[in-house]
């Protein structure tokens, strides 16, 4: 059985965090103070008890010049003894659930390890982040030279990146977690991160992207073989995107996967013609996530 988490689960989350990630506990405190909401931790429930968890952070991300909210999977993990039943492909499929009724149109994660790129694949989720080879700015420097006012410091960080197309954006509070987390480190080098999409809202994306460049005139098929409103013939002409029932040309057959990559502008100066003419190219930025 699938629930949102409450003050009577939360510690069961903990405990599971703790199982499966091995964090120490002052990095938990502080994740768990900041970010954790029982709101948006799923539970897949098994005996009366917490056997697997994931937690749908809110952030805004900038998208074609608007700023849209997002979902940051986090804390995805499953117990030991109930791993290999399917409980995490449940909470899966009931975040993309939740997306839609919360009307969130991307969601995002960061991937541990290598392998789980693959597994988030069979999601709909396609690698749309890179990770850095340059140090981020350094929280150290920001702060210090804003001795007793986290909030001018913030302002700095602040300025380099709001207008910053296809990255993450963060609030004051994500700041302060930032700088929290950092400074139990003495504040190491940070770079962007190897990071994961999926569309949960083609429409509305599409929309956006169509009203970003409104020269752009072509049809899709899409495919989405795990949210099902997603599926359909769209057309993107004179600034607008709508459902079609006639295909203009040139039409383009695409999985959700694809449409993800080539929105987001994830190496698309790589696709085929004249997708990689349509599809502008980003740097897609996703950085101090508290990992």
């Amino acid at each position: 059985m699938i629930q949102f988490a409450d003050n009577t689960t939360k510690q069961q989350v903990w405990d599971m965090w703790k199982t499966c990630f091995g964090d120490p506990d002052d990095y938990m405190e502080i994740y768990f103070r900041h970010k954790y909401r029982n709101e948006n931790t799923l539970l897949y429930m098994d005996e009366g008890k917490a056997v697997a968890s994931l937690q749908m952070l809110t952030y805004r991300f900038t998208f074609c010049g608007a700023e849209i909210p997002v979902i940051y999977l986090s804390g995805l993990c499953t117990l030991p003894q109930a791993r290999r039943k399917g409980f995490m492909h449940q909470l899966l499929l009931r975040s993309f659930a939740v997306a839609t009724e919360r009307e969130i149109p991307l969601m995002l994660l960061v991937p541990q390890e290598s392998w789980l790129l693959r597994y988030y694949d069979k999601f709909g989720f396609s690698q749309t982040f890179d990770a850095g080879n340059e140090p981020l700015p350094s929280l150290r420097v920001l702060t210090d030279a804003h001795p007793g006012d986290l909030h001018a410091a913030y302002r700095e960080f602040n300025t380099i990146y709001r207008q910053n197309d296809m990255t993450l954006q963060k609030s004051f509070d994500d700041f302060s977690a930032m700088v929290e987390e950092a400074a139990l480190y003495d504040f190491p080098p940070k770079k962007n991160l190897t990071g994961m999409a999926r569309v949960t809202d083609a429409e509305t994306l599409l929309a956006l992207f169509a009203d970003r460049y409104t020269g752009k005139h072509f049809s899709l098929h899409l495919k989405d073989e795990m949210i099902q409103i997603n599926n359909g013939l769209f057309t993107l002409s004179g600034g607008k995107a709508y459902r079609a029932t006639l295909p203009e040309e040139p039409l383009f057959s695409l999985n959700i996967r694809e449409l993800t990559q080539l929105l987001l502008g994830y190496h698309t100066s790589e696709k085929r013609e004249p997708l990689r003419s349509l599809f502008p190219e980003k740097k897609p930025q996703m950085h101090f996530m508290l990992e």
